[in-house]
């Protein structure tokens, strides 16, 4: 019986987070459903991440929309995944137990089959609530660990780094075992599955062979690999994470793939074909979606910072024999764990398709993809591009400091932030952390969970003023003010669970957003009853037009819109010329009404309190 391997599609949501800075509209995702409901992915990563704030903040959608409409269209096919920090959940604050519980449940209602769930420090501690609640509404509790690497030492410069000294050789604390001890951690709080997250793309493919090996003779549960291709490692790693035994592995479709995202899912197809790997995916289906996914790449060229476009591939069809040639090069590679061929033979293949090639400054700085952009911009903003090696330098520095956190949002910001800050300190000649963010403050104090090494006390009490660490406190949690909104009739700013949920994990956000939406409904709701009350004043009068006798004499009409004050006439009565028949108010003021023609009253289509509009029939004389 063959092997089966088990793909994660994370297209719609990791891809277009790390090529197109989370862009993608509904419409477009729509496009391409149909064809993920019969591609028969086991899972896709379609929301968590960015993709709540992003659709509020730049799209003007519903995050929960979203879910449902993805749920709606592919149904039990695939299993929709979502990406979650632990007690973060998406933002750099704690929460306590309830707003955690709440949106446990209504992700899992609104169609969330797994949620996958992080902490930037692997603290355990912060996992343990989102973990209980999945399981308790049905969900599939998939617990990631991140991968990280040990910092190289202090680099020994001159200049802005005449202060640091060469460290001695610090112990290694992110070993196998490492990371082992907190995948059994993590099982024992009832995850169903692992995944080892590596979202910078560090780890080289013998170290994924090894790991994957010592995780699937120690774990009872499913392996999942997650990485990225920036600096190089990420396609001959999965390919390897597949030899070594791994259960579910991370892709994108071919045209959202490479690059700073995940590897292609269309090379993963053509590998396992090779190892006698049974993929259950409908290859048909999943060219449908590379074509749909083709236009939107288009679509979305302002925000598509490489703009390379890979080379087609048709997984079907045959492939050119030099190029066959080197997928069965890279295939013994890969089962003889030769790291540096399969790694070089990898990287023609990329450059074949045309592939972006390896990122050598965030390979050789060990950082995410994003925190390196993050630390350009800031600089750029600052106008101090120029201490950028400087800033960079000093990761290893402020990170170890910090407790030797993992580099994973929000931790990656609040270091490479620290590095931006020390290193334009250090440049005006003040101590290096003379100004620090709330959110590094709060990391050194203890507030965001336990370092994999302890903060040093002198250091803690330097940062934060004490040398206790303080952890934090989610009792003192205060929920986001919901104000009625008087202007849009008397609503509140969240009227259910779902829009308080949002409130709280996006405050600013998301009441920008519901503040919008709010007005947006009020104005809609005000048209529709001022169409209404229009649509019903013409069936009145329509019905009440054929009420009346066929018009046989002379008619009085309204000179101007306004509302009848007075009737002066009744049916019978004698009416002379230039003689006052009723009174009419226009704009405030009294406008008698007078006949132009003499006879009696035979008919008057108006009451009092009529509001009456130009060349409006009042009254008939015969």
């Amino acid at each position: 019986m063959s092997r089966k391997l088990k793909i994660r599609d994370l297209t719609l949501r990791d891809g277009q987070q790390s090529l197109f800075a989370t862009r993608m509209t509904q419409a477009q995702i729509d496009k391409v459903l149909p064809y993920y409901k019969d591609a028969n992915f086991f899972a896709m990563e379609v929301w968590g991440g960015a993709v709540p704030d992003s659709v509020m903040r730049y799209l003007g959608e519903s995050p929960w929309d979203r879910l449902e409409k993805i749920k709606a269209a592919v149904g039990d096919v695939s299993k929709l995944t979502a990406l979650s920090r632990g007690r973060n959940l998406f933002g750099y604050a704690p929460y306590p137990d309830n707003i955690i519980e709440g949106f446990c449940r209504n992700a899992i209602e609104s169609g969330l089959g797994i949620m996958r769930i992080f902490d930037a420090l692997n603290d355990v501690n912060n996992v343990k609530s989102t973990i209980k609640y999945v399981k308790k509404y049905g969900g599939i509790a998939d617990c990631a660990v991140c991968y990280t690497i040990d910092p190289k030492e202090t680099p020994k410069k001159k200049g802005l780094f005449s202060f640091l000294k060469k460290t001695e050789e610090q112990k290694k604390v992110f070993t196998d075992q490492y990371f082992l001890d907190k995948a059994l951690q993590v099982q024992a709080l009832g995850a169903d599955m692992i995944t080892i997250k590596d979202m910078s793309g560090l780890i080289p493919p013998k170290c994924v062979y090894n790991l994957i090996k010592l995780l699937k003779e120690n774990v009872n549960v499913d392996i999942d690999f997650h990485t990225h291709c920036t600096p190089g490692y990420g396609l001959a790693s999965v390919l390897e994470a597949i030899v070594a035994g791994v259960d579910v592995v991370d892709t994108n479709m071919w045209n959202f793939s490479g690059g700073s995202a995940a590897p292609s899912f269309e090379f993963i197809y053509l590998f396992c074909k090779k190892l006698g790997v049974e993929l259950d995916i409908d290859i048909k289906a999943t060219e449908k979606i590379n074509a749909g996914i083709l236009e939107i790449r288009k679509e979305l060229s302002a925000y598509d910072a490489t703009k390379m476009f890979p080379n087609p591939i048709y997984p079907l069809e045959e492939i050119p024999q030099e190029i066959d040639k080197l997928f069965d090069m890279i295939v013994e590679a890969a089962k003889a764990v030769e790291e540096d061929k399969l790694v070089d033979l990898c990287h023609q293949l990329e450059s074949y398709y045309g592939f972006p090639k390896p990122n050598e400054i965030v390979k050789n700085a060990e950082v995410p993809g994003g925190m390196y952009s993050n630390m350009v911009a800031q600089l750029k903003a600052l106008k101090s591009e120029e201490i950028l090696d400087e800033a960079m330098a000093l990761i290893p520095t402020v990170r170890r400091a910090a407790g030797l956190i993992p580099l994973v949002t929000p931790t990656s910001q609040i270091v490479g932030a620290q590095a931006v800050s020390s290193a334009i300190s250090l440049k005006k000649g003040q101590g290096m952390y003379s100004n620090c963010s709330n959110q590094f403050v709060a990391l050194v104090k203890g507030q965001y969970g336990t370092t994999p090494i302890p903060v040093d006390s002198k250091f803690r009490e330097q940062i934060t003023g004490s040398a206790e660490e303080v952890p934090y406190d989610v009792s003192k949690y205060k929920m986001q003010e919901n104000p009625v909104l008087e202007d849009c009739g008397g609503v509140k700013l969240a009227e259910t669970e779902k829009e308080q949920l949002l409130l709280e994990l996006f405050p600013q956000v998301a009441k920008d957003w519901l503040m919008k939406g709010k007005k947006a409904a009020w104005d809609a709701k005000k048209v529709a009853e001022a169409q209404a009350e229009a649509e019903a004043a013409a069936k009145a009068a329509a019905e009440k037009e054929a009420s009346f006798l066929p018009v046989v004499g002379n008619v009085i009409t309204a000179p101007l819109p306004g509302r009848i004050l007075s009737i002066d006439v009744k049916v019978g009565d004698q009416v002379s010329r230039n003689g006052d028949v009723l009174v009419l108010e226009a704009m405030k003021m009294e406008n008698s009404i007078t006949s132009d023609y003499v006879g009696k009253v035979r008919q008057i289509f108006v009451q009092v309190g009529d509001a009456v509009q130009t060349d409006q029939k009042l009254i008939e004389i015969e």
